[in-house]
C-alpha cells in the first residue's frame, strides 16, 4: 500500500473512531499533520497494522453492529492497538497528542516525540470537540458579542456511516 492509500485508510479509521465523516475530518485541515504525527510516534508498522485490522473488520462485517463489535474486540480491546486508537480519538477531538501509557511504551518502544503536545498551532481550534458541542474554542474564533448568553444548538450531521462494501470478484 502506498502513502496515499495508507492515509485514506487512516481517514476511514479516524471516521469510525470519532463518528465524523471524511469531509468533516478534511475540513479541519489536520489530516496530514495527524497522520504524520502518528507515524513518527508509534511507527509506520504499527499504523499499518492498525489500518489493516480496521480494513479486515470492515470487510468481514455484515452490518454496523457486527462492525462495531469487531472494532471493540479487535482494536479497542487489543493491548497494542487499543491505546493507539484511543490516542487517535483524543487527537481528533482536542488537537493534542497525549503521551501513550508507560506500559505501552515499555513493551512497544519509546519515541522521544511521545509526550503530550499540540500537534500544530491550529489543532486546538480545529478540534472536533468544538463541532460536537456546537461551540467556538475559547480564546479563538470569537462567536460574536452576547452569543454565549444562548444555549448551544447541537445539530450534528457530519457522522461517519458504515456502508457494507461489495466484494470484488
Amino acid at each position: 500500500m502506498n502513502t496515499q492509500q495508507n492515509q485514506q485508510q487512516f481517514i476511514e479509521l479516524s471516521g469510525a473512531l470519532t463518528d465524523f465523516n471524511a469531509f468533516a475530518l478534511h475540513g479541519t485541515g489536520q489530516v496530514e499533520n495527524y497522520y504524520k504525527t502518528l507515524n513518527e510516534i508509534v511507527g509506520a508498522d504499527t499504523v499499518e497494522q492498525l489500518c489493516s485490522v480496521f480494513q479486515t473488520v470492515y470487510e468481514c462485517a455484515c452490518d454496523e453492529q457486527m462492525f462495531l463489535t469487531g472494532i471493540r474486540q479487535q482494536i479497542m480491546g487489543d493491548v497494542k492497538l487499543g491505546p493507539v486508537a484511543r490516542n487517535i480519538i483524543k487527537l481528533w477531538y482536542t488537537g493534542t497528542w497525549y503521551q501513550l501509557p508507560r506500559t505501552w511504551r515499555e513493551v512497544y518502544g519509546k519515541s522521544a516525540q511521545d509526550k503530550t503536545f499540540f500537534v500544530s498551532s491550529a489543532s486546538y481550534t480545529e478540534g472536533l470537540l468544538w463541532q460536537a458541542i456546537d461551540a467556538n474554542p475559547s480564546g479563538a474564533k470569537g462567536p460574536g458579542y452576547g452569543s454565549w448568553s444562548e444555549p448551544p444548538r447541537i445539530h450534528f450531521d457530519n457522522s461517519w456511516q458504515f456502508v457494507k462494501q461489495q466484494s470484488v470478484q
